[in-house]
C-alpha cells in the first residue's frame, strides 16, 4: 500500500481508505448502500488493515449514527492500528441545534461521536457541508478549541464550494487556527467538475483530496452498459435521485473504454476506474466502500499497477467535458492558458 501526505499536513493516509456508509443500514438511502453489522464490520476491518488500509471514514448522519457505532465495535481493541475521519454539519433532528456548524453543535456532535465510536479522539474531522447561517470565525475557533482539548487532530471539509474554502482558509491564517487538510469531494471518470476550480484550490493551498464515490455512484461497476437494462441487485433503483447526475450517453461511452483498458490489463473495469484517480493530481485517497469480502478485495486490486500513457490518454479523452463559464478560456484559448499551466 502506498502512503502520502493529507494534504500540506503531516498526516500520513493510504491511497485507498474505507467508506463505512454500508455500516448500520437504516433509512432509505443506507439501507439499500448495506447491511453490514458488526461482526461483518470486524471482518472488513481486518482485510483492510492487513492490505495496509488504515483508514476509515464515516460520517453521524451515516444511518442515523450506527455507522460509527458499527466502525466502534469493529475496531474494538486496535484504536492505534487505525485513523477515523467522521463528518458532522448535516441534520441529525429536527431541533435548532441539530444541524450546521455553530460551536454549540460542533462541541456537541464531536462529544457524541466520540461516545459511538468508543473513543477519545478523531482523527480527521470534517464538515460535511458549508453552513452560511455561522460565521466562519466561530466555526474556526470552535474546532481550534477541539484541537486544544486533544479530542480531534486534523480538519477538513467535504462538499464546499472553491469560495467557501478559500474564504476559510483565509480567516485561519488571518486568526492563526489550524487550516484544513482536507476535501471530501465527489470525482470520477464520470464527474470531473473538480477539476475546474476545487482541483487548482487544493495544490495551491496545500488541501488534499478524499475522494467520495469513485465509481460515480454505482455506475463504473461494469454492470451499466449500452442496450442493457439495468440489473435488478442495483442500488441505483432505490439511490439514484441522491448521487450526482451522470449523462447516460456518456457513460456508456466511458464504460465502452474501460471495458477494453480492462482487457488489455487483466483487471476489472472498477480497478481501471480507481487506478485512474490514484494519478490524478492533489488526490490524498480514494475512498472504497464494500458490502462483503468479495467487493472489498476487488477494490483493493486496484493499487501495485500503473495504467500505461496511452490508456490514461485514452481515459481521459472520452471523459473529458466542457468546463462551465469562466474556467472554459483557459482550456480553449492558448493566451489564456499560459496564465495558468496544469497541475502537476
Amino acid at each position: 500500500m502506498e502512503y502520502r501526505n493529507l494534504g500540506a499536513s503531516g498526516l500520513r493516509v493510504p491511497v485507498l481508505s474505507f467508506g463505512a456508509g454500508t455500516f448500520g443500514a437504516k433509512g432509505p438511502l443506507f439501507g439499500a448502500w448495506g447491511n453490514t453489522d458488526a461482526e461483518q464490520a470486524r471482518r472488513l476491518v481486518d482485510i483492510c488493515l492487513e492490505a495496509g488500509v488504515n483508514l476509515f471514514d464515516t460520517a453521524d448522519v451515516y444511518s442515523a449514527g450506527a455507522s460509527e457505532e458499527v466502525l466502534g465495535h469493529a475496531i474494538r481493541g486496535r484504536r492505534d492500528a487505525v485513523l477515523i475521519s467522521t463528518k458532522t454539519a448535516l441534520p441529525t433532528g429536527e431541533g435548532p441545534q441539530d444541524w450546521g456548524t455553530s460551536r454549540a453543535r460542533l462541541i456537541r456532535a464531536t462529544e457524541e461521536a466520540l461516545r459511538r465510536l468508543g473513543t477519545d479522539y478523531i482523527d480527521l474531522l470534517q464538515l460535511h457541508a458549508f453552513d452560511a447561517s455561522t460565521p466562519v470565525e466561530e466555526v474556526l475557533a470552535a474546532l481550534d478549541g477541539l484541537i486544544a482539548s486533544g479530542k480531534i487532530r486534523y480538519i477538513g471539509v467535504s462538499n464546499f464550494a472553491g469560495w467557501e474554502l478559500m474564504k476559510s482558509l483565509a480567516v485561519a491564517e488571518r486568526h492563526s487556527h489550524p487550516r484544513y487538510v482536507a476535501h471530501q469531494v465527489y470525482y470520477s471518470l464520470a464527474g470531473r467538475d473538480y477539476e475546474w476550480e476545487l482541483m487548482p484550490l487544493g495544490g495551491d493551498q496545500g488541501v488534499g483530496a478524499l475522494v467520495w464515490s469513485p465509481l460515480a455512484w454505482g455506475r463504473l461497476t461494469g454492470k451499466i452498459r449500452r442496450g442493457e437494462p439495468l440489473p435488478a441487485a442495483s442500488r441505483l433503483h432505490e439511490t439514484a435521485q441522491y448521487g450526482p447526475p451522470v449523462d447516460d450517453e456518456k457513460l456508456y461511452e466511458i464504460v465502452e473504454v474501460l471495458d477494453a483498458v480492462a482487457t488489455e490489463t487483466g483487471k476489472t473495469v472498477p480497478q481501471i476506474a480507481i487506478n485512474w484517480l490514484l494519478g490524478r493530481p492533489t488526490v490524498s485517497s480514494v475512498i472504497i466502500g464494500a458490502r462483503n469480502e468479495e467487493q472489498l478485495r476487488q477494490n483493493l486490486g486496484s493499487v501495485g499497477w500503473s495504467l500505461s500513457k496511452e490508456q490514461i490518454e485514452r481515459l481521459d479523452a472520452v471523459s473529458a467535458a466542457t468546463a462551465p463559464y469562466p474556467y472554459f478560456p483557459y482550456r480553449r484559448q492558448e493566451g489564456f492558458a499560459r496564465l495558468n499551466p496544469p497541475i502537476v
